[in-house]
């Protein structure tokens, strides 16, 4: 006897990178800033315009005549200007649901580029080698991408897995492009892995409870307070940072106040940029990676639910109140952010589901307090960020800390502490006593 297997349709990104042209930069610089000022201008137009008028086919016409009367505009498609008109329309409405704030004017210089392509057949994707593919730009032309993955492309393509569209995104290291990719594929059976407990660290990336430890080989924050910034690169990169640094601090202090950055400064920025880009990626691949593994061993991941928000406020206090260790708390917020931990949370998310895993959340109070052997939080145990030594006369128990808390996680969710995820879309309330956005 047979049984037929659940499927079902799969939607994922996948980012490829560029090689353009100085032409070609040109124009697709031009369209994202574009795009830009079309959000800027359609968000002055929709604040100012009364609560009566706003529509989404009012919106319309005016990008329609903007883009008519206004020469540079007009080099943005009219399929990635309705894109801008979507994604703030969407903007208003998850702040009006309470799931985020405000739509506000998006400044140059903190603004990442990108252009929407919303239509996938306009790409026309082909394989022209083992390691490059063509794609179409819209205004632009044809250009080439590297080909790291198959997608589903020619006859490879039908109605269930095809490309929906892409996004032009340009960091320090140049353009890119993201594909949003539709498949159908096979439900997967239930994981019939081992539990684990994973806590987040930054001395031990990841400590899991089974003693199988994830570390990245990177050396981990120092004693003192201070935090290694640029551990993901080697000391060649780390030395060559320094100097442009240095040059970036030097040439600064000519710079007049009011005065505009000069050329070399913005140079020395842009390598500065890459230098961090190169960093950033190399710590992505290794989150990717690791947590691939992990879902693909364990059938049940328990992480700690974490506001890391408030974890990285700063001690600096105020005039009246100066904080305490300030130093040693930046350096602490540092080592936090490097890490990452939402990102390596998310990535689990969708993996362990991907491979017929789950993935639970634990409150995190006293995790890293509690002796994982005796039950005991006796005051003193953890004696420092690595170090656990249970005080119970009765135990004894020592160990890593992180390790400690990895063991704590996994016996809250086995005595029933995990907590209840919303169901579909988590949902922020809105606070009793605060009003919408006027602008509804």
């Amino acid at each position: 006897m047979t049984t037929e297997r659940a499927w079902e349709k799969r939607r994922f990104g996948h980012r490829a990178r560029l090689a353009l042209t100085s032409a070609h930069i040109r124009l697709m610089d031009d369209q994202a800033h574009a795009a830009r000022t079309l959000w800027n201008l359609l968000h002055d137009w929709w604040t100012m315009l009364p609560e009566d008028k706003r529509s989404l086919a009012a919106a319309d016409t005016a990008i329609r005549q903007a883009r008519g009367e206004i020469d540079w505009l007009a080099v943005l498609p009219a399929q990635a200007a309705q894109a801008v008109l979507k994604t703030y329309f969407q903007a208003w409405k998850n702040c009006w649901d309470g799931r985020a704030g405000a739509p506000n004017f998006k400044a140059r210089i903190r603004t990442v580029m990108s252009v929407d392509i919303p239509q996938g057949r306009d790409l026309n994707i082909t394989r022209v080698h083992r390691r490059w593919g063509m794609v179409n730009i819209p205004k632009v032309g044809r250009v080439r991408f590297r080909w790291t993955r198959d997608l589903p492309v020619g006859k490879r393509a039908d109605k269930e897995n095809r490309i929906t569209g892409a996004r032009l995104v340009k960091d320090a290291l140049g353009w890119h492009i993201a594909f949003r990719v539709q498949s159908l594929e096979a439900r997967p059976e239930p994981h019939q892995g081992p539990e684990v407990g994973i806590d987040a660290g930054v001395n031990l990336p990841l400590a899991l409870s089974d003693g199988n430890h994830q570390d990245h080989g990177r050396p981990p924050r120092l004693f003192d307070g201070t935090a290694d910034r640029d551990k993901w690169l080697n000391p060649r990169e780390q030395a060559k940072l320094l100097g442009l640094e240095q040059r970036a601090a030097q040439r600064k202090q000519h710079r007049g106040r009011g005065e505009k950055t000069s050329r070399r400064l913005r140079h020395t920025y842009d390598q500065i940029k890459q230098l961090r880009a190169t960093a950033t990626r190399r710590a992505v691949d290794w989150q990717h990676k690791t947590t691939t593994d992990i879902a693909k061993r364990y059938g049940t991941v328990v992480v700690e639910q974490l506001n890391i928000k408030n974890m990285v406020k700063s001690a600096r206090g105020t005039i009246e109140e100066p904080g305490r260790n300030v130093a040693q708390k930046s350096g602490l917020n540092r080592s936090i952010s490097q890490e990452a931990w939402g990102r390596t949370v998310t990535m689990l998310t969708y993996k362990t589901a991907r491979h017929g895993g789950t993935l639970h959340k634990v409150p995190a109070p006293n995790t890293s307090l509690r002796c994982s052997a005796c039950g005991f939080t006796t005051p003193g145990s953890r004696e420092d960020q690595a170090t656990f030594v249970c005080k119970n006369p009765g135990c004894g128990w020592s160990g890593n800390a992180d390790w400690n808390a990895a063991r704590n996680i996994l016996h809250l969710y086995r005595t029933g502490h995990a907590l209840i995820p919303a169901a579909g879309r988590a949902v922020v309330r809105r606070p009793r006593g605060v009003k919408p956005a006027t602008a509804r």
